[in-house]
């Protein structure tokens, strides 16, 4: 027989994946160039050419049975160690090797990081709006999702809803900076407030709670590092957006080194790969990120698209907060709802993500993704859509 709760997820399709395939079917009939698809999340730029040189010169030069044997099930050492002198390099942090667990991608760091420091029945925090899958990436623990209510002035953290959800079943709260789909990064205030609030809970309940930060940093000098202001910290990361490498599936989890027991969390990682079927990265993408650790795609273009982006919705009327990294922006719908609203948009060809499953009614995201010449042109389209529509 089989399993009934995997069943019945497949009525639960995501809403983004749905909105990508209307955009591409609509686009084998218009042409994809006039399809304003702001969707999904892929990154639009190319990796650093770099990157590729590394690949190339691995299957050159390397010796075949090393490079493509099973790395080890901690990941490769010198990977390790050169992500962690990375970190401590951008963000004045003091990881080894002995702190970082190489994942294939952000979706593996978190399976990771909520299995260390969670047990079946344990409560995990997070903050809307959220990025929808850590509904699964929790529920698969065993663990349950408590989400706290926005605060929508600004994206930060409503703290006082925060600290009515606090309890003693809470072991971990799940942040995400930069974040999707706000765009909002969390402030030096925002992270030493919520620091001030962990440690004393745990004094009050006697037991350590866990901040899981899914991190989207681009330029580690412009935003505040989560692990930097509380110690049981897990930074989850993935090169998906930085590199432009979402399909090399890499990224990692790096433990703070004041962490209760952190020695243990990074071979306890290897133990949860055992029953998760997870067994590392690829060794090619392992050893070819390693190379270029500290650069970055050239980015700009996502900048040039959010100014672009911001600088209309604000002249159209539209309520939004100036995103401070990522490539999302979340604005208010011009009616209650997001859904109808972005529904309308479609006839514009505006593919436009509503707010719901991200936990705040009302909003919709834009993944600006995309060239810079076809947000030019979305910019008539969606002067067309309010104006015609809402009377903008």
């Amino acid at each position: 027989m089989i399993n009934e709760a995997y069943k019945a997820m497949l009525g639960g399709k995501s809403v983004i994946r749905e909105l990508s395939e209307y955009a591409t079917a609509r686009g084998a009939e218009i042409g994809y160039e006039n399809v304003f698809d702001y969707s999904l999340g892929n990154p639009s730029v190319p990796c650093p050419q770099d990157y590729t040189d590394a690949v190339i010169d691995l299957y050159k030069t390397a010796e075949p049975v090393a490079l493509h044997g099973y790395s080890p099930s901690l990941g490769i050492p010198s990977v390790r160690k050169a992500i962690a002198d990375s970190l401590n390099r951008r963000f004045g942090m003091d990881y080894t090797a002995d702190y970082i667990f190489p994942t294939t991608g952000a979706a593996g760091a978190l399976a990771h990081a909520l299995r260390v420091v969670t047990k079946p029945g344990d409560e995990v925090i997070t903050f809307a709006p959220y990025f929808p899958e850590y509904q699964p990436y929790v529920n698969g623990t065993g663990a349950h999702l408590t989400v706290v209510p926005a605060d929508t002035e600004n994206f930060q953290i409503n703290f006082d809803a925060f600290e009515k959800a606090l309890n003693p079943g809470t072991a971990a709260v799940l942040i995400n900076t930069p974040n999707n789909p706000s765009g909002a990064v969390y402030s030096a205030e925002t992270l030493t407030r919520l620091a001030e609030v962990l440690n004393a809970k745990q004094t009050e309940y006697g037991h350590d709670i866990f901040l899981i930060a899914d991190e989207i940093v681009f330029d580690g000098g412009e935003q505040p590092y989560p692990s930097k202001f509380y110690d049981n910290t897990l930074s989850c990361y993935s090169y998906s957006k930085s590199l432009s490498l979402p399909g090399e599936r890499i990224g990692y989890v790096a433990v703070n080194p004041r962490a209760t027991d952190a020695k243990l969390i990074v071979p306890m990682c290897g133990q949860i790969s055992r029953g998760t079927g997870h067994n590392c990265p690829s060794s090619t993408a392992q050893l070819a990120v390693a190379k270029v650790v500290d650069e970055t795609s050239d980015l700009s273009v996502y900048e040039t698209n959010m100014n672009l982006l911001y600088d209309a919705l604000t002249r159209l009327g539209f309520d939004v907060v100036r995103p401070g990294g990522t490539f999302y922006i979340f604005p208010k719908a011009l009616e209650e709802d997001a859904n109808a609203f972005c529904m309308k948009a479609k006839d514009y060809d505006l593919i436009l993500v509503p707010s719901d499953s991200f936990g705040v009614p009302g909003y919709f995201r834009m993944a600006y993704c995309i060239d810079t010449e076809k947000v030019e042109r979305s910019i008539a389209a969606l002067e067309k859509f309010v104006h015609e529509v809402y009377g903008r």
